[in-house]
């Protein structure tokens, strides 16, 4: 999946011209966190954030003295140095770029132009739903050697019950002889295909089956 496909397009944005008091009024308005700052050519030039706002604002000390920081201009308070993505990058690239720079949003562009705007809400909700974890289902973890044709060695076991498979995650274990593969299948009673699993000597990481079955 790309980003294209759950970017948001229309986009609440400000000019560097804009004031702080512009920015609180579209945040509140629109019940969003960032706002994309562009020039008249739609490209970016920063991003202003609530926390930004917060920020800026002067300690309830000291209002009398800073009673005009509503006008201050945004240039002046948001980040310049934005990290942008493209259309065409993959979803789990742009959590990559999430997580290494722990940012809250990441604007995308075609050409130098602004043409989308994706959040953590929508990282997230996205996440979800590849993962398969809104969906009715069970969660099995099993340990395999890290060698080529385990998952298909699974996943035909798991056929063999004509239980359908709705997601599928691996990630490495702490010894690097392993890797644990991570199902989400169509069923809400998987106790016959861990006997299944364990009678063909895979390790079971989760569920924990009362019974002898973990």
């Amino acid at each position: 999946m790309i980003i294209e496909e759950i970017m948001k397009h229309d986009i609440v944005t400000l000019k560097p011209g804009n004031t702080i008091e512009d920015a609180i009024e579209l945040l509140h308005k629109h019940k969003i966190r960032h706002i994309p700052i562009i020039n008249d050519s739609r490209k970016i030039v920063g991003i202003v954030s609530d926390r930004d706002i917060r920020d800026a604002s002067p300690s309830i000390l000291f209002n009398n003295e800073h009673s005009n920081y509503l006008e201050t201009q945004l240039i002046n308070i948001m980040t310049k140095n934005v990290i942008t993505g493209s259309p065409l990058d993959f979803v789990e690239e742009a959590a990559a770029i999430f997580y290494e720079y722990k940012i809250g949003c990441l604007p995308v562009e075609r050409d130098g132009k602004l043409i989308g705007i994706v959040t953590e809400t929508d990282l997230l909700h996205t996440l979800v739903q590849l993962t398969g974890a809104h969906q009715p289902s069970s969660h099995i973890e099993i340990k395999v050697p890290n060698r080529t044709g385990m998952l298909a060695e699974v996943a035909n076991i798991i056929k063999k019950r004509n239980v359908n498979i709705t997601s599928v995650l691996v990630y490495p274990d702490k010894d690097e002889r392993y890797k644990i593969l991570v199902f989400r299948i169509q069923t809400m009673n998987p106790t016959g295909l861990i006997a299944d699993l364990k009678a063909a000597d895979y390790i079971i990481k989760f569920p924990d089956i009362p019974g002898g079955l973990t």
